[in-house]
């Protein structure tokens, strides 16, 4: 079974693109792929001009950590961890000074209001608080691109708004922000929306 067939788009830098279609359509798998999370059988994948599909897994982890931030609907936060720990993962991967990691971490807490939960577990968190902590952890590396899988799926309608909102922020911001989502609402904010339907751009 092929999960994506003939799919050839351009994201340009900035832009904000929601990518919707039913279960099953390709969505994730396109997403993968944009991430450098999998990799396309065939076909060509271009990423700031650097053609990383044929890449070897460290170069691909690299590219990972320095330009991609990811969002996803079940959040991935690690519960052993308080939030603030679980925001500086990403650092455990990067060349960034360890003596930066808790004053960079705390500062993307800020931006997303919650550096007063700093020290609490992912368990004592609402699910609209463990989404804002998974947002300052795609942003603390400070990516360019942001890749969020459904970042409101699991919430409620006054939550996903609040997430809605800080997504609007992260764009105006210059980033660009690639998501999926079933939520029509959501995609209507985009600047551009992709369809699928099984594997294919629909028309």
């Amino acid at each position: 079974m092929v999960a994506l067939a003939g799919v050839t788009l351009s994201i340009r830098a900035g832009e904000r693109v929601a990518v919707m279609g039913p279960s099953g359509s390709g969505k994730s798998t396109l997403l993968g792929i944009l991430g450098c999370l999998d990799r396309p059988t065939g076909g060509e994948y271009i990423l700031d001009g650097e053609a990383v599909a044929t890449l070897d897994d460290a170069r691909l982890s690299h590219i990972r950590n320095r330009r991609i931030g990811f969002v996803f609907q079940s959040f991935h936060l690690i519960p052993e961890l308080t939030v603030v720990e679980n925001v500086e993962t990403p650092f455990l991967y990067g060349p960034a000074p360890m003596a930066e990691w808790r004053s960079r971490a705390l500062s993307c807490l800020d931006r997303v209001g919650l550096r007063h939960r700093a020290d609490h577990r992912p368990s004592e968190l609402s699910g609209g608080e463990a989404q804002r902590a998974a947002i300052a952890r795609a942003l603390v590396t400070e990516p360019r691109l942001i890749l969020a899988d459904e970042p409101t799926g699991n919430l409620d309608s006054a939550t996903g708004e609040e997430i809605a909102s800080l997504l609007d922020g992260l764009h105006a911001e210059g980033r660009t922000v690639v998501l999926v989502t079933h939520n029509e609402s959501l995609g209507r904010r985009a600047e551009r929306r992709i369809h699928l339907r099984d594997g294919r751009i629909a028309p």
